[in-house]
């Protein structure tokens, strides 16, 4: 018989073990077999709890602790199981774990709620294996539909389509959820402010609208040493200024503002010919859709006069868009009043990383809640969050779900 945790660190460290790398981070990428095996040990673990389990047609799992009361609407809460190339083992999985301890104890000592409780496992968020992010939720809220997978391929060449299908799903017809009253995400921090101000949570008022571009600068190709510097159309060259100028120009807006190039690749890569291809990244985020429209306005505009410039052919597509999401105060307001009753210190703060929280956000309402992250480290095998932390965290959403699910 499965031995499933009964508590967080244990169920912590259980679900890292699902795509456990050697240098102790976790790669469970979308539709894997590591994501596999991840989403059925949880659904076992659910059933074992008592939850009643189904997989929608993408491959979301959910747990549910039904309502006493016939045709109720539902608090979903949790987060993603998918996780960047060899992450860090909090990153999505606490807040999956989180829920499903929250509806355990809940289940035990109340019994039946009067709102359905139902934890998510989704079933992708980061975008690293294909690209499209926040693919789980978006199916769910109706923002994706398969049209959105058509033609994506990862970087072995599989397609989107022939990935889910090989993992199960994909089989059925979509299903756009109409019966979620509250969406509520509790996640690590990702980013140092907790830490340094020494708050156990963080109430998150906004989380950032991002924008994601693919850069292609062709140019052409000739030997080092016997093409002169002046006739070369050198794509690294100009792909070199465009980068350094696109981190120049983020210092007239606000600290809010961040972008960084997280992807580079150039052709033929070899140490005697000139590059005559280059693509890279571009995540761009703020939590004002017009300023962050603007920077990459901007940007676009600087990335065309290098390329005309260094007499290069430049190609520009936003591949990933999310508007920034606004969270829902009166939730927040509950959260607040549940800290200052507990003693446990909390922050306002807006999210500098994108969640699955923010497409909720305009179906229902929503908040997320964040613990501290050590050191600010994440997408890391040494992300860190303590267990005094993570307990708190878990205290916190408990004491939420019992206000808002039980009213007797």
């Amino acid at each position: 018989m499965a031995q499933f945790p009964t508590n967080l660190n244990e169920a912590i460290d259980w679900l890292a073990s699902f795509g456990a790398e050697p240098d102790g981070g976790v790669t469970r990428t979308l539709y894997s077999q590591s994501w596999k095996d991840a989403q059925q040990a949880l659904k076992g673990w659910m059933e074992d709890a008592g939850l009643d389990t189904n997989y929608d047609s993408i491959g979301n799992l959910f747990g549910r602790l039904p309502s006493s009361i016939p045709n109720a609407q539902t608090i979903l809460i949790g987060s993603h199981v998918d996780t960047v190339k060899s992450g860090g083992k909090y990153d999505g999985a606490y807040g999956i774990i989180a829920g499903i301890l929250a509806l355990i104890y809940l289940k035990k000592k109340f019994g039946q709620p009067d709102l359905n409780l139902e934890v998510v496992s989704f079933c992708e968020e980061e975008g690293s294996r294909f690209p499209i992010a926040l693919w789980g939720s978006g199916v769910i809220t109706g923002n994706y539909s398969f049209k959105d997978i058509r033609d994506i391929k990862d970087s072995q060449g599989i397609s989107f389509e022939t990935a889910m299908m090989a993992a199960g799903f994909g089989l059925s017809k979509y299903r756009v959820r109409n019966d979620i009253q509250t969406f509520i995400e509790l996640h690590i921090e990702q980013g140092p402010t907790l830490e340094k101000i020494e708050k156990s949570i963080g109430i998150v008022k906004a989380i950032v609208g991002q924008k994601r571009f693919r850069i292609t600068v062709n140019g052409e190709s000739n030997h080092v040493g016997t093409t002169s510097m002046k006739w070369r159309r050198d794509a690294l060259h100009g792909a070199v200024f465009m980068i350094h100028d696109l981190y120049e120009s983020v210092k007239v807006y606000d600290e809010d503002l961040v972008t960084s190039v997280g992807q580079l690749f150039l052709e033929p890569n070899v140490p005697n010919v000139i590059p005559n291809h280059v693509q890279f990244t571009v995540d761009a985020r703020h939590p004002n859709e017009s300023i962050l429209r603007s920077f990459c306005q901007q940007f676009v505009q600087m990335f065309e006069d290098h390329a005309k410039k260094f007499g290069l052919d430049l190609s520009v597509e936003m591949w990933h868009e999310v508007q920034p999401a606004q969270m829902n105060h009166k939730l927040n307001e509950i959260i607040q009043g549940i800290c200052t009753d507990n003693m446990i210190p909390c922050h306002w703060m807006n999210s500098g990383a994108g969640h699955d929280a923010q497409l909720f956000a305009g179906i229902c309402p929503t908040t997320i809640l964040f613990v501290p992250s050590q050191g600010g480290i994440s997408h890391s095998p040494l992300e860190y969050t303590s267990t005094q932390d993570l307990e708190k965290g878990l205290e916190v959403l408990i004491q939420l779900l019992h206000q808002l699910a039980y009213h007797r």
